[in-house]
């Protein structure tokens, strides 16, 4: 499959995520070195990995809790391509545990950490829009400074040859 961005594959999966019956976490991204851009983007079920250990080198860090974690390993892999689409390259559709029957029904089982979960992870995303809307506009405004610093110099480099063709009769 294709999306024309990684907000456009995030949205799609979690769609499918929702009628499928989990709950979709944004997992891992890896990075342009040169420009820091992101090349790709791992997504998966909120149920993949293990809970951290909560004893340290010098005893015990933290209350011990329950994990919603179960080693699951259902995700999707998109990649940015030469194109600038965004391609699925791999996709993993088995879960190790069962999956929530309906959305009504997995709405009400949803527990409060959740909901917070998806709100902020909702909130992110318009965030990360903003973001490079505003990346956007920089890189204009930055593009016409540079533009207009160009121009400057070309008309200071016309005065200093004036001055000096005005020295040299003198």
């Amino acid at each position: 499959m294709e999306f024309e961005s990684e907000d456009a594959a995030t949205a799609f999966y979690d769609d499918y995520a929702t009628q499928v019956g989990f709950i979709m976490r944004v997992m891992a991204c890896r990075r342009s070195e040169v420009d820091g851009r992101i090349l790709s983007r791992r997504l998966g079920c909120n149920k993949e990995g293990r809970c951290n250990s909560t004893k340290g080198k010098h005893g015990p860090l933290r209350k011990p809790r329950t994990s919603a974690r179960e080693g699951c390993k259902a995700m999707i892999l998109v990649k940015i391509e030469k194109s600038a689409k965004w391609v699925v390259t791999r996709f993993v559709k088995d879960h190790n545990h069962p999956l929530g029957v309906s959305t009504r029904e997995r709405r009400h089982k949803m527990d409060e950490k959740d909901k917070r979960i998806q709100e902020l992870t909702a909130e992110l995303r318009r965030k990360k829009r903003l973001c490079a809307a505003y990346r956007e506009q920089l890189n204009t405004l930055m593009k016409d400074v540079e533009e207009h610093n160009e121009l400057l110099s070309a008309k200071v480099q016309v005065i200093v040859n004036k001055m000096k063709d005005v020295e040299s009769e003198d």
